[in-house]
């Protein structure tokens, strides 16, 4: 079994040195769970931003998945992308971010409807995470979200579980399944929902 695990910024530069330098032949996983962060607040809203984050969090993606599609083809593999919350229910002061997880999400759908009119047998999960306890998510949101990061190993340990079963969807904590489900259903609540865990005074002075 080959598996490839993208983490860090070290995935941006891999992704166009791959065509090279590395022959993914074999393949049966791939994993993509690189991301680039900005500071929640005023500082993240600006342009440079928004296209940095795009390029890391969302072109890098779709370069990868294009270069490792035609291997997981042959395998008969998994696609599994980590993407946010954030990708689904969107938030204040956190639109860079936002839109390029929302991006992730219409791609790999989007994907996803295409491998199956084809009868291709790839299979993609799509892993919606919260915020985690590693240093440099959590440093950009501190004082502005009162959501409580949830331990790391639990969530990587969703993320696999989710891989090796194949499964559409995994959403960790499990409660963000709900959240997502009101998106549409009840979009005042979910506004409610996601008031309480933001401190606005914070996020407009950052």
């Amino acid at each position: 079994m080959k598996v490839l695990l993208f983490t860090g910024l070290g995935a941006l530069f891999f992704s166009y040195y791959w065509d090279d330098n590395f022959d993914p032949g074999g393949l049966d996983y791939l994993v993509l769970n690189h991301l680039g962060a900005t500071p929640a607040g005023s500082r993240s809203r600006s342009v440079q931003a928004t296209r940095w984050l795009m390029q890391v969090n969302f072109l890098s993606y779709v370069q990868l998945t294009s270069l490792a599609l035609p291997s997981l083809t042959d395998s008969k593999g998994s696609l599994v992308v980590v993407s946010s919350l954030l990708g689904q229910v969107p938030t204040s002061f956190s639109r860079p971010y936002s839109a390029a997880k929302f991006a992730l999400d219409g791609f790999f759908g989007s994907l996803r409807r295409e491998l199956d009119v084809q009868d291709v047998n790839v299979a993609i999960t799509m892993c919606v995470l919260g915020l985690r306890d590693r240093a440099s998510p959590a440093e950009g949101v501190r004082g502005v979200t009162r959501a409580k990061a949830a331990p790391g190993p639990k969530a990587a340990l969703a993320v696999i579980r989710g891989g090796a079963t194949r499964a559409p969807g995994v959403f960790y904590p499990w409660r963000f399944h709900l959240l997502c489900l009101l998106r549409g259903w009840l979009p005042h609540p979910r506004a409610w929902f996601v008031r309480q865990e933001l401190n606005v005074t914070a996020a407009a002075a950052a």
